[in-house]
């Protein structure tokens, strides 16, 4: 067998030196590490549009993929909503590999090097991810974490589905482990003081300082970036997305839990984030209005404010404040970001995934038929719970990636909001897959963790639903989802790409 490289004997050392009671238990996670990456990648090899798969086809209790310079590829069936690490190797022309590194090295495909480094790099670090967890069960029992911050760093592996799923490049083992979410560091901002005259955007008063504006940068920003003067800023819990973090309080009573969303650029998944102009002026108004939008759901679901924006002119130097979704928590309820729901150790039984399931798509198919199409992923969506579990009412934060639509917006009497020309559009195909691929093949996907988890809840939710076409669409159209492995692989292509899952809805309901 073609055994994967230790992930860079760099990383391995640098640990060694660095931690070395970590070194073991690192070594002891690279297995599972490299099957959880080889996992999703297979997923993206069995489902995704790549150019040079030209046939595909179950044989013998698995599935061969037909490559176009005639080679073979052969794995386990690919079940495209499983979250389980159940691919340790897979054949290509009979020799097996089990490292996804190696695997894409020896596929030889355009831009397959690259992708290949990356494919190491998210194994070594969700090795380091995994190892550096508490020993034992690290699910919570007993006392429930009430501060948001600690759901979201639970979540160890990153991304349910992408290959990258902890790939981050430029960041040493020193780095990730005082950055990271899932190492539980306590992160100390800085400040960049910027003439007020200089920046564009609202910013609340206590990050004023005279005639100045305070501009929260991340350590690792102010230190590869920026190369400007820096001042002390606050300590902050870093949240999933690395570079948004929960203030851990201040002289200021406003900065208790609030989140900043910093402009560390850096790639972590599919693309290198940064916070453009255009996002920050539409900042405000996009707020607003979602507020108003909320109301339409009935109390199902609300929105995270966004209290201030700025930048000077550059996305290397802006910064977002938001609310804490905390603040939509009533007494006994937690506030949990649907990507940390396996870490609750909360029971998660069929029917309280059907209850789940009905209360998102009430809520998202309610905003897309106003004309708002939400970016519903594990990240964004967080759901509020009983004090028994139960899933009572959603939040949603980060409001840059969503779709607006003018003419949906017009039937019910609403105006769009200005200015805001990066998230209008009125093409309903790209509203669906806005919805749909990140609530439906993502969010829900990975919270039933396979096909016939997802039929069932699927099948119980939409009996209770208004009958829409939207509704329609999502049971009889395959279901859209991000092709990121291809994005990866298409360096060259700007935006967003995309394949289409077998619809769970097409088999037997429940």
């Amino acid at each position: 067998m073609h055994r994967p490289p230790t992930p860079g004997l760099g990383f391995a050392a640098e640990l060694d030196a660095l931690r070395p009671g970590l070194a073991e238990p690192y070594a002891a996670a690279l297995p599972g590490a490299g099957a959880a990456v080889l996992s999703r990648l297979w997923r993206a090899l069995a489902h995704e549009p790549l150019p040079w798969v030209t046939h595909r086809a179950r044989e013998h209790e698995g599935l061969t993929l037909r490559l176009a310079d005639g080679r073979r590829l052969q794995g386990p069936p690919a079940d495209p909503y499983t979250t389980a690490d159940h691919v340790t190797e897979v054949r290509l022309d009979g020799r097996p590999y089990a490292g996804p590194a190696a695997l894409m090295t020896a596929l030889g495909v355009p831009h397959g090097a690259a992708f290949a480094a990356e494919l190491a790099d998210s194994v070594a670090s969700l090795a380091l991810s995994r190892a550096a967890q508490p020993s034992g069960d690290v699910r919570v029992r007993g006392r429930l974490p009430v501060p948001g911050w600690e759901w979201e760093q639970r979540v160890v592996d990153g991304h349910p589905y992408h290959p990258n799923c902890r790939s981050r490049p430029g960041f040493t083992v020193a780095e990730q482990l005082a950055y990271g979410p899932e190492h539980r560091p306590l992160v100390e901002l800085r400040y960049v003081a910027v003439d007020a005259s200089a920046v564009t955007g609202e910013w609340p008063g206590w990050l004023r300082e005279g005639g100045r504006v305070l501009i929260p940068v991340h350590p690792w920003q102010a230190e590869h970036v920026l190369g400007v003067p820096v001042l002390p800023g606050p300590a902050a819990h870093p949240l999933m997305s690395l570079r948004t973090l929960a203030l851990a309080g201040g002289p200021a009573a406003e900065q208790a839990g609030v989140h900043v969303k910093t402009a560390l650029s850096t790639r972590l998944t599919s693309s290198v984030r940064d916070i453009s102009v255009a996002s920050i002026v539409m900042a405000a108004p996009v707020s607003a209005f979602m507020e108003k939008a909320a109301a339409y759901t009935d109390g199902l679901l609300d929105i995270t404010r966004t209290l201030g924006a700025v930048t000077t002119g550059s996305p290397d130097l802006a910064a977002m404040v938001r609310e804490s979704p905390d603040a939509y928590a009533g007494t006994g309820e937690r506030v949990v970001p649907v990507a940390a729901l396996p870490g609750t150790g909360l029971p998660r039984s069929a029917a309280w995934l059907a209850d789940f399931a009905r209360l998102t798509l009430r809520a998202g198919l309610r905003l897309l038929d106003l004309g708002v199409a939400l970016e519903a992923h594990g990240q964004n969506l967080l759901v509020v719970l009983s004090p028994s579990g139960a899933p009572l009412r959603l939040v949603y934060r980060d409001l840059s990636d969503i779709r607006v639509s003018p003419v949906r917006l017009a039937r019910h009497g609403i105006p769009a909001p200005e200015p805001a020309a990066r998230i209008i559009t009125d093409d309903v195909t790209a509203l669906r897959r806005k919805l749909f691929g990140s609530l439906v093949a993502g969010t829900l996907g990975a919270t039933a963790g396979s096909t016939a988890a997802l039929r069932t809840a699927l099948g119980t939710a939409v009996r209770d639903l208004p009958d829409t076409a939207d509704l329609a669409a999502l049971l009889e159209d395959p279901l859209p989802v991000k092709a990121l492995t291809l994005m990866r692989l298409s360096p060259g292509t700007p935006g967003d790409q995309w394949t289409a899952l077998p619809n769970p809805l097409a088999g037997p309901r429940a």
